[in-house]
């Protein structure tokens, strides 16, 4: 029951950052463009420039974590301390102050570095935690699991709720900008809550002591081939969640439309793009499921590629859906089939780092589970970037109108309709090829793990 609990409260501490994370990756670009009143291609240098801070920042904060030391050990505490921070900026980003055109990209400057700071803050030290919970690489495996699926939970919660939440606040408040600021409130409200679980139902059992210098730590990083493999992987299957979450809104926007109905019979449902990614990060929590038993089989090399070649064939398979009722049903069948194997892909990249960091610290002797696993926060940030980014950018390429109710153009449908499908299917390919490379073999980890028990006991003697 105690290991349980563990479980538990380590998938709680990734639901509360994800339902953050992905109300920022695919209603923030939205909120800046048709809200909040800036350009596409201000939201688009806003998107990247500050999240380029924000994943610059992360080894910064993996250093500072890995030489921590208090009574509730390296990595946990920042879960205490940061969750409060957590929810108070998360409350300023989405506030709409009643500025001018320089004085409104101040504070959307302002509050988004800040927001990203504190969540590398509270974030870097929990992903740090997997290395120091278990030394057993198929155990971190199932903590990444649960982990997964309580974050894929959180991100159905937020993303199911969010649109109904703006609506009740709207017809309460008769305001666009004041509904989505309380509608955070109450996102930002529970993520708190869920924090503070997360640091109650944790424990660190694997101590750990860096004896090198900051400079000697990023030098192992540098010359860590393993982990070089792995965060340019993690960067590219980012890059492919953030392009068809970020676009997805204005897909539903622009091509499929606001008021298009699902219909069984005399059933129907509202097609709308808040549907469409809470049904995906149900799919997600059922790839997490299979992400054990297929790594434990074929070995998760192995597994993330062959995955990450069925979505790049799934999304090319995207494009050329038809705009009808059969269409928008496969539409649905194709990003519940795509969201499953991202689901399993997830968990099998954080216990690759956990295997990373076990691999560097016997080879060159340092402690550096924070640095490394800030990496996989950095890729997350930079795919995040890069991937909200482009949106912005194609989007105002292909001549994307941001005016409510206006009609597109032929040449901005296919800009939406490729931000789902090639763009994403190119960045997918191009994941399955560098995992190619990627060095660390299942025996060689159990090795791994059994040489540091050994070296482990003899510092503790």
């Amino acid at each position: 029951m105690k290991i349980l609990k563990e479980r538990i409260g380590y998938g709680f501490g990734d639901m509360s950052s994800s339902m953050f994370w992905k109300i920022f990756s695919y209603y923030l670009p939205i909120f800046y463009s048709n809200i909040y009143g800036l350009g596409l291609a201000d939201t688009g240098i806003l998107l990247l420039v500050t999240r380029i801070w924000d994943a610059v920042s992360d080894p910064m904060m993996g250093i500072i974590a890995d030489r921590t030391y208090t009574r509730w050990g390296k990595y946990r505490p920042y879960l205490l301390w940061m969750a409060f921070p957590f929810a108070i900026c998360g409350m300023l980003l989405f506030t709409t102050p009643d500025f001018g055109r320089i004085g409104k990209l101040v504070w959307a400057y302002t509050t988004y570095i800040m927001m990203m700071t504190v969540y590398t803050a509270i974030n870097v030290p929990y992903g740090a935690m997997l290395g120091v919970m278990t030394d057993d690489s198929d155990e971190k495996t199932v903590f990444s699991s649960y982990r997964m699926f309580f974050a894929f939970g959180g991100s159905f919660v937020a993303l199911f709720a969010w649109e109904p939440l703006c609506i009740f606040f709207y017809y309460i408040l008769g305001s666009v900008e004041k509904s989505w600021q309380y509608s955070m409130m109450v996102i930002a409200i529970l993520c708190l809550i869920i924090f503070l679980f997360c640091f109650g139902m944790t424990c660190e059992h694997i101590k750990n002591f860096s004896t090198v210098s900051p400079a000697s730590d990023f030098k192992s990083l540098i010359h860590n081939k393993p982990w070089w493999i792995v965060i340019c992987a993690a960067l590219c299957s980012n890059l492919f969640s953030t392009l068809r979450g970020a676009a997805a809104v204005y897909f539903f926007t622009g091509y499929i439309g606001n008021d298009t109905f699902l219909k069984i019979g005399n059933f129907s449902v509202l097609f709308y793009a808040g549907l469409f990614l809470s049904v995906g990060e149900v799919s997600n929590m059922l790839g997490v499921i299979l992400t054990v038993p297929l790594s434990n089989v074929f070995g998760k090399k192995s597994t993330y590629i062959f995955i990450m070649g069925g979505v790049a064939m799934l999304s090319i398979l995207f494009f050329y859906l038809p705009c009808n009722q059969i269409g928008f049903w496969l539409m649905l069948i194709l990003q519940i089939i795509i969201s499953i194997c991202t689901g399993i892909i997830s968990p099998l990249v954080w216990s690759m780092y956990a295997d990373v960091s076990d691999y560097a610290e016997l080879k060159n002797n340092t402690a550096s589970t924070g640095l490394i696993f800030s990496s996989s926060s950095m890729a997350q940030k930079f795919g995040g970037a890069f991937g909200g980014a482009a949106v912005m950018w194609i989007l105002s390429l292909f001549g994307y109108n941001t005016i409510k109710g206006a009609m597109q153009t032929d040449k901005a449908l296919i800009g939406l309709n490729m931000l789902m499908s090639w763009i994403p299917a190119f960045v997918a390919i191009l994941a399955m090829i560098i995992m190619r490379f990627y060095p660390l073999t299942r025996v060689q980890v159990v090795e791994v793990s059994k040489e540091l028990k050994k070296r482990r006991v003899k510092i503790a003697e």
